[in-house]
């Protein structure tokens, strides 16, 4: 599933889905299936959000909002993003209420290391508050 485009779907997995919006469809799907391998689950449920519809760089609601519905394993959807328009566009399709799935939430996390800590959290079945939580702590991991 991790990176998936086709009509792939999480099912009723009862785990959360984790949705990666960036401006660049190959970084978020390079990201997800990162994050499903390391996480060592081949049907994770972790799906790229990245780009427009025709493949510009940019970031499509409408994108977005497949790729939540695609992960949505009936236990919440967490959206981690790049910058700048892609959280405006989360942070909006939030505030209109009924285009993503419920529940459904922005992380504050960064992309990369949020991402892996989070598909981890919900490969393993943490519920939303859980999976927010491993992502956030991934601005604490220390490199040097």
């Amino acid at each position: 599933m991790a990176g998936s485009t086709s009509g792939e779907t999480a099912g009723a997995s009862g785990r959360v889905g984790v949705v990666l919006v960036s401006h660049s469809a190959q970084v978020a799907d390079s990201v997800a299936a990162l994050a499903a391998a390391l996480a060592g689950v081949p049907d994770a449920p972790v799906v790229g959000a990245g780009g427009l519809p025709d493949g510009e760089l940019g970031t499509s609601a409408d994108l977005i909002t497949e790729a939540a519905h695609r992960v949505d394993g009936g236990a919440g959807v967490a959206l981690l993003v790049d910058l700048g328009s892609a959280v405006l566009t989360v942070k909006a399709l939030l505030a209109e209420g009924d285009e993503l799935p419920e529940p459904a939430r922005l992380v504050n996390a960064p992309l990369v290391e949020g991402a892996i800590a989070a598909v981890v959290a919900a490969a393993g079945g943490g519920d939303l508050d859980a999976v927010a939580a491993a992502a956030e702590e991934a601005y604490d991991y220390r490199k040097v």
